[in-house]
């Protein structure tokens, strides 16, 4: 009899990250990572901090975080709402201001764990689809709805939008709380922040995973009216006081403080950013707008679903997408000037056809896992021990050719089936 208890399990489809590679000899181009260290204030802080400090809770209140990052934004710190991670943020205000029975609106090409966190907690949503050239339209927000989320610039689009824009949202949505998500916003955006004066529903969301280079120590935060921050400090509150620890809250301070070297490195990767978005297009490719520190490219006649594969395999590692509209596109990230040079080289190599036997027998066959390479080959044993009772030698040079062809076709099929399941979603 099925336990009881198991009926009360939540279900739910999760949102699956992008993949992370262990691979040392990896270029990693898919996870939209700074390709250059945090400040070295960061450094300071790892390399004098006291672990003696650790068997105390942090401030639950973030103080010395919020008020560096208030500094920034010439905000004032009551303003300001930090987090375990944009995403952790996000997730807090989508639970504490999407909370009516209309639903919340966001674009139909944008993050996958938008709709993921709808269906946890319960929010009906409606998406709005961009436009053919993938913007996104103020007007189709302007009915009655629980909420806005929009990213800007968008994700994996690379699309970014000025003020006005964002100030059209805001002015047909006076009803509604409206989330910008900034992620991307240093590194050649515009931030809504100069608009919080007067639109007190508006929620600016930023990270320190991107353009201050702390992927791995995952800091996020919030920046809106005291009213709206005092909610999410609320809701925080409520499950969890201390989500971010005493080393982050320094290093993220650290981060914040040092305006040359955010200032420089953002620079750094806007540079690289353009340098190889003219190559790409001098190859052919067609490439999006782009604000953040990634690209958004398609070619056509050239299969970027094979692209994919293809440096893939040579440990250059992009994102893929097999969504509708956007199945022929990838996301590149932004590396070093080094790393996107060997991406530009794969990339030329891919599109002349140059595979070196990237697509070879051998590669199909460490494609396969281990069992669909042994049962053909027994298979290919018992076909040669049946054939061995033939008449003639011809029908048993035959019966064994036959036999060898069908066993390759079903480790090419096999191999194939395995390359494609081991894509990203």
């Amino acid at each position: 009899m099925e336990h009881l208890w198991k009926q009360n399990l939540r279900q739910i489809e999760p949102y699956v990250p992008g993949e992370q590679s262990s691979d040392p000899d990896r270029i990693k181009l898919n996870a939209n990572e700074n390709p250059y260290p945090p400040a070295p204030g960061v450094e300071a802080v790892l390399r004098s901090y006291d672990p003696a400090a650790l068997c105390l809770y942090p401030d639950a209140n973030a103080r010395l975080l919020k008020a560096s990052i208030a500094r920034h934004y010439g905000v004032a710190p009551e303003q300001v709402f930090v987090g375990n991670g944009s995403d952790d943020v996000l997730a807090l205000a989508f639970q504490s201001f999407f909370n009516s029975d209309k639903p919340i609106a966001f674009p139909d090409i944008t993050y996958s764990f938008y709709p993921v966190w709808c269906r946890l907690f319960h929010i009906p949503f409606v998406t709005h689809p961009l436009t053919a050239d993938f913007r996104m339209d103020p007007a189709d927000y302007a009915a009655p709805n629980g909420g806005v989320v929009l990213p800007n610039p968008n994700a994996p689009t690379s699309i970014g939008e000025d003020l006005p824009f964002v100030q059209a949202l805001l002015e047909g949505n006076r009803d509604a709380v409206v989330i910008i998500d900034e992620a991307y916003a240093d590194f050649g955006g515009v931030s809504a922040v100069p608009l919080l004066a007067d639109y007190p529903n508006l929620l600016v969301c930023g990270t320190f995973s991107k353009s201050r280079s702390l992927a791995g120590l995952r800091l996020g935060f919030a920046i809106g009216s005291a009213e709206l921050i005092g909610v999410l400090e609320a809701v925080k509150n409520s499950y969890n006081s201390y989500t971010v620890d005493n080393l982050s809250l320094l290093c993220g301070a650290a981060a914040m403080e040092d305006e040359a070297y955010f200032a420089k490195t953002t620079a750094t990767v806007i540079t690289t950013r353009e340098r190889v978005r003219r190559a790409l297009e001098q190859m052919g490719f067609s490439v999006l707008p782009s604000r953040p520190n990634f690209l958004f490219a398609t070619k056509d006649g050239a299969s970027m679903r094979e692209l994919f594969l293809y440096l893939k395999q040579r440990h250059i590692y992009i994102r893929y997408f097999d969504l509708p509209r956007i199945d022929n596109y990838v996301r590149i990230t932004i590396g070093t000037d080094a790393q996107m040079d060997a991406f530009l080289q794969a990339t030329e190599a891919f599109l002349r056809g140059d595979y070196d036997g990237s697509y070879g027998p051998l590669d199909v066959l460490r494609a396969c896992p281990p069992l669909t390479v042994v049962v053909p080959l027994v298979l290919f044993g018992i076909s040669i021990y049946t054939t061995l009772g033939s008449t003639s030698a011809g029908e048993r040079v035959f019966c064994l050719a036959v036999s060898a062809l069908y066993i390759l076709a079903c480790n090419i099929s096999v191999g194939c089936i395995a390359a494609v399941r081991d894509m990203e979603d």
